[in-house]
């Protein structure tokens, strides 16, 4: 901790020497009026990530929380602001990111008189979608209170939590707080945990299904380790927004749709049926029939008590995904049963216009190896999982929500948090309209971030969900018309339009080269995916 060399302290000088405890020092805001004496005689070892409205603001740190594996700090303005944030704040929840969250409310000898920017009963506003929720009741007890938010935040599951701070609380005098060392992990139960590896090694048709917790809990070397020593097909769990197992591997035979029918169907051949951090299952339309195969016996491997309550199927262990696949590695055998079928990729061709099999292809082919992608083209995610598989730990995300606008601030997070590595951002000209003011901070930061807009001129999602539920002619489902270059470049950003397909590679090429961000505005073909 670093405190100024004597007392008396201010509650601005104990939270400033905790974050920096707590490797805290980058901060993301938008500030207001009530928020700015905390800014009061900035130290220059903190650096302040602005964005352009709310909503970014939580998403870049929310990328960042994610690829620093620690909590981030916002800083939000007063009852608007923090308003304008909350669809990003359920998206932080639905991923389970540690995010401090803090928000300025007015002075507390304003506060009976209901002034301008105030906020009434300010915990609840974020409420159900935060940890926890508080407006300490002094003002000297503003650095305890962000102490346990932020340990609450880091304890698995991990989220948001927040704090309502008023703007005079920050000149008050403060006992420093002494930060502890608080574990985040925790084993599963050894009899149980047995129950998973005897199956496994009695098993003649297993697989495993890894889900998001594993890549955010650093258990992919070890998930990888068990797959092959149990010789088990690996599917990637429904819609999950991380990677947790190398896609080009002999082992992975694909991704389970979020159709409870469909799920069934796939998992017909196994006679047992382990999952890794994720829920047993993420459905997205609805379907009779069981949720899994009768006879099939279904383990799950979970840090999330919520996620282990509502299972309907099959036996829970709570445990961190790390600690728990080393501990089940001590007690499976190494089998000599046949490897599954490996899945073959196909070449797409090159068409006019582009499809989205043939863009993702492209990408796959050319990028640079580090690469990290970030994705939010849902009517393009077949097409990202069948030709752009992902290769390494820590390098796919995207949101758990469903919701749009993630993607695009979260990639300048996730850029900040790795210097040296390139971000492409795969978005739908859709989605890229609901923030599309973080290419501005992108642009400030130099960020190396190459923007891939597959511009259909329509939301192909919602067609293709129109067919599924005969819904025929959809209003407000076109999107003719936008300038994403102007856009871009008012921005700041480079830019440049790609119709051809004989023009991809190059593009892309040369947006990767840059150490700022590009936005390439791909025009692809129109016709409506089929998702599921």
């Amino acid at each position: 901790m670093s405190l100024p060399s004597k007392p008396p302290y201010t509650v601005r000088d104990a939270t400033l020497a905790l974050l920096r405890s707590f490797g805290m020092t980058t901060i993301f805001g938008n500030p207001g009026s009530t928020e700015l004496p905390l800014f009061k005689h900035w130290p220059a070892d903190f650096r302040y990530i602005l964005a352009l409205q709310e909503s970014s603001v939580v998403a870049m740190a929310d990328g960042y929380a994610h690829a620093t594996r620690n909590a981030a700090f916002v800083n939000l303005h007063s009852a608007i602001g923090l308003g304008h944030g909350l669809g990003s704040v359920f998206s932080a929840y639905r991923n389970q990111t540690p995010l401090v969250i803090t928000a300025g409310q007015q002075t507390r000898a304003m506060l009976l008189t209901e002034p301008y920017l105030w906020a009434s009963d300010a915990p609840e506003f974020p409420r159900p979608y935060v940890k926890w929720s508080c407006e300490p009741a002094r003002a000297q007890d503003v650095p305890a209170a962000i102490a346990r938010a932020y340990y609450l935040a880091m304890q698995k599951p991990c989220g948001p939590t927040f704090v309502s701070i008023p703007a005079d609380d920050w000149e008050r005098e403060a006992e420093p707080v002494t930060p502890r060392q608080v574990s985040t992990e925790f084993a599963p139960d050894p009899l149980a945990l047995q129950h998973v590896a005897d199956a496994l090694n009695r098993s003649q048709h297993p697989a495993l299904i890894v889900g998001p917790s594993v890549d955010r809990d650093g258990a992919w070397d070890a998930v990888v380790t068990l797959a092959e020593r149990t010789r088990a097909a690996v599917w990637a769990s429904p819609m999950s927004h991380r990677a947790s197992f190398p896609e080009d591997h002999q082992l992975f035979v694909g991704f389970l749709p979020p159709v409870r029918q469909l799920i069934e169907q796939k998992l017909a051949d196994y006679d047992v049926v382990v999952v890794l951090g994720a829920p047993i299952f993420t459905y997205h339309v609805h379907t009779e029939g069981p949720f899994a195969p009768e006879g099939v016996e279904v383990f799950q491997l979970i840090d999330d008590p919520q996620a282990a309550s509502w299972s309907v199927v099959g036996s829970s262990l709570l445990t961190t995904l790390k600690l728990g696949v080393e501990q089940l590695l001590e007690l499976v055998m190494s089998s000599a049963r046949p490897a599954p079928q490996a899945r073959h990729l196909a070449v797409p061709p090159a068409t006019h216009p582009m499809s989205g099999e043939f863009v993702m292809h492209t990408v796959s082919q050319i990028m640079p190896q580090d690469a990290i992608i970030v994705e939010e083209a849902p009517s393009h995610r077949n097409a990202l999982h069948d030709y752009l598989p992902i290769r390494k730990p820590d390098s796919f995300y995207t949101a758990a929500s469903g919701g749009l606008g993630y993607s695009l601030p979260a990639s300048v997070g996730i850029a900040l948090a790795n210097p040296g590595r390139h971000i492409i951002c795969l978005l739908g000209d859709g989605s890229s309209m609901y923030s599309v003011q973080a290419l501005w901070t992108a642009a400030q930061h130099q960020l190396p971030i190459s923007f891939v807009i597959f511009n259909n001129q329509e939301y192909a999602a919602l067609k293709s969900f129109s067919k599924m539920l005969d819904t025929p002619g959809l209003p407000g489902v076109d999107l003719p018309g936008i300038d994403f270059e102007s856009i871009a470049r008012g921005y700041g950003c480079m830019a440049c339009r790609v119709e051809k397909a004989e023009e991809l590679a190059e593009a892309l090429t040369d947006s990767f080269k840059r150490k700022g961000p590009v936005l390439l505005n791909v025009l692809v073909d129109p016709a409506v995916p089929q998702l599921y």
